[in-house]
């Protein structure tokens, strides 16, 4: 069964001598995936009133373990942006009640950022439905098609772990 991207590979492939069909067609497929699960997450949020780049830090905050927090800087090299952004992202969040900063207990000069529970709550909801959103697309493929699958992805993920 042929999809858009083959069209695409073709017309290329026509245009560039040198052109690997192989790889622009993977490469364009997992940026059809991604735009496409990026697209669905988003709507997820959406009926939660949250946009993704929200959700991304109520996420980072959850995934450090409870007591869920972080300091600001951690926050944001985990996110990959500077920390002048992150504070207005923390703004954001700690006037809807999902996050509170505070005073480290242990080095008053440090700030910490905490998941409340409301926070916490709506991470539970969210991270839930996008789950289920992710297990549509990928349950199209059988068992052994997505473990398969899996294992390919990892090998190209530690080529660029050894690049970054």
């Amino acid at each position: 069964m042929k999809d858009f991207v083959d069209a695409h590979v073709d017309l290329w492939a026509g245009e560039l001598d040198d052109l690997d069909r192989d790889v622009e067609g993977i490469t364009v497929r997992l940026q059809v995936v991604t735009r496409y699960l990026e697209r669905r997450r988003e709507a997820v949020l959406a009926a939660y009133g949250l946009q993704l780049w929200e959700f991304k830090t109520l996420h980072m905050l959850r995934r450090g373990g409870t007591p869920y927090r972080a300091t600001p800087g951690e926050l944001a090299r985990q996110l990959g942006m500077s920390p002048a952004a992150l504070t207005n992202r923390l703004d954001a969040l700690e006037s809807r009640g999902y996050v509170e900063r505070t005073h480290d207990r242990d080095d008053r000069r440090k700030v910490v950022a905490t998941l409340t529970r409301s926070g916490s709550a709506l991470w539970e909801r969210g991270i839930g439905d996008i789950l289920r959103v992710e297990e549509e697309l990928i349950h199209h493929l059988p068992a052994a098609d997505r473990t398969r699958l899996d294992s390919l992805l990892r090998r190209l993920v530690l080529v660029t772990e050894k690049d970054s």
